[in-house]
């Protein structure tokens, strides 16, 4: 795995790039040194405490990584945005995004593995995760330094993502924001429920449509937690339609309308404004 990186600021030293521009953790810092992944334009070592001029152009050179999952052939995902670093694709409602017991291989990430194996990779890891109900956009993180990077901007808020969702009964004020803590619910396995002792959970909303008895809304993550969307949504009195978990009126299929359909941030390896939107909700 090799391409090149442009340094945007004078004086940086590859260690200040690695550790605290893109915060690699110690461990992949500490294999990339010994593998002496890092070269300058000119394929030489360089020193990595060294300050560099802006514009120095810097080599990275990747051994190949393998993935724990076992790569899934017959089911090909729809891939909205690829490189040599990241792949955004679509799940269905239904699939999970990863496996939860040994064996199972009809998760998202198995697809998408396949997918990747089939073009020449061999590492996919997520980023994130939908519920297995919840449609949409997920990131995959194509070799361990972009998993490093892009664990790190979640955990900074630097991936914005948009959902849609349809919620019962007419929500009156057209956009707001529900901050309440999340926790897990001590009654129920799988439920979580707003806490004073759980996690901060930001959700940020806006109403696109009012219809009969319910309403379309777009919502933005402030925060990832587990369940988030819906147990915001449940705890306000709109519950998802037909997400029956949290309160929500049954739907004839039992499925529930909650789509990731947008995603953006700032490339960390261009430095680009990337933002994927799935057309197809």
């Amino acid at each position: 795995m090799t391409w090149s990186y442009e340094i945007k600021d004078d004086g940086m030293t590859v260690e200040e790039l690695l550790r605290t521009e893109w915060g690699l953790g110690k461990k992949v810092v500490h294999q990339m040194r010994m593998a002496k992944s890092v070269k300058n334009d000119k394929f030489q070592e360089v020193v990595w405490k060294e300050p560099l001029p802006k514009g120095t152009v810097l080599q990275f050179d990747l051994p190949p990584a393998d993935s724990p999952y076992e790569p899934k052939h017959d089911v090909e995902l729809p891939v909205l945005f690829e490189d040599d670093h990241f792949i955004v694709a679509r799940k269905p409602k239904g699939m999970a995004t990863h496996p939860n017991e040994v064996g199972q291989t009809d998760t998202f990430i198995n697809a998408i593995l396949g997918h990747i194996i089939r073009n020449g990779g061999s590492y996919g890891e997520h980023v994130h995760r939908l519920d297995q109900g919840t449609s949409g956009l997920l990131m995959v993180a194509k070799h361990p330094v972009a998993k490093n990077v892009l664990d790190r901007m979640l955990e900074q808020k630097q991936l914005v993502r948009d959902y849609e969702a349809v919620v019962k009964g007419k929500v009156h004020n057209k956009s707001g924001t529900i901050d309440f803590a999340i926790g897990r619910d001590r009654h129920h396995p799988t439920r979580r429920m707003v806490s004073q002792t759980g996690q901060s959970a930001v959700t940020h909303y806006r109403v696109l449509k009012l219809m009969e008895g319910k309403s379309l809304l777009h919502l933005t993550l402030e925060t990832g937690r587990t369940h988030q969307i819906r147990t915001h949504l449940s705890h306000i009195g709109h519950p998802i339609v037909g997400d029956t978990l949290y309160d929500g009126p049954p739907t004839q299929d039992g499925a529930y309308h909650l789509h990731a359909f947008r995603m953006s941030f700032i490339h960390p390896f261009t430095n680009e404004k990337v933002v994927v939107e799935d057309t197809a909700r």
